[in-house]
């Protein structure tokens, strides 16, 4: 069962990314503040759940939360300051866009650039901890996957539509056969392909 909350009586902020580990298309960032007394069974982390019931749940989310937002850094940020420190800045991005400001930010992973002005506590596996970053998992998923599926209809050869620009075989088939997109991250090496 995740925990509503770190510290009780303050307003906390999840915050968490997604796609980090892909060859291409933007890395998402999400923040969200829930109700202190807010909870549902059938948020978790996003990875554990199917693309529609991340869906449905989006559309629960947004609605039950304070405030939420979604930010990203593109393909060439990314190359330009390297994917953690554009995952970093989307975090901030998404802090910055919330209509409420946070006493306390949850973080989820083992690192984070502190925010001006306000505390953080970085919690490695948070998004299978803490409703409020499982939440924030799947805004950040979702919005990923939307673009991704938007990218797929411009280019079609590398099957972004199934893999979302993570690095399956196909995908890299695909690079090794067409070469690199615009949206392709030019920083993050190819790994062979056994033949």
């Amino acid at each position: 069962m995740l925990k509503s909350f770190y510290r009780q009586g303050i307003l906390e902020a999840g915050i968490d990314e997604a796609g980090r580990g892909c060859l291409a298309g933007p890395v998402y960032a999400a923040a969200l503040i829930f109700p202190e007394d807010f909870y549902h069974s059938e948020i978790q982390d996003s990875k554990m759940l199917s693309a529609s019931k991340r869906k449905k749940l989006r559309s629960l989310i947004e609605r039950e939360a304070l405030a939420f937002s979604v930010q990203s850094q593109g393909a060439e940020e990314i190359d330009q300051i390297n994917i953690l420190m554009a995952s970093q800045k989307a975090m901030h991005q998404a802090i910055e866009n919330l209509n409420r400001v946070p006493e306390l930010l949850l973080v989820d992973g083992n690192y984070f650039v502190p925010f001006p002005s306000l505390a953080h506590q970085c919690i490695v596996k948070g998004d299978s901890k803490y409703l409020s970053i499982a939440a924030a998992s799947i805004l950040a998923k979702t919005y990923r996957d939307e673009y991704m599926e938007e990218l797929d209809q411009q280019f079609p050869q590398y099957a972004w539509k199934r893999n979302k620009g993570y690095p399956t075989l196909e995908h890299r088939k695909a690079i090794q056969e067409f070469g690199l997109s615009p949206f392709h991250r030019k920083s993050f090496r190819l790994k062979e392909i056994d033949s």
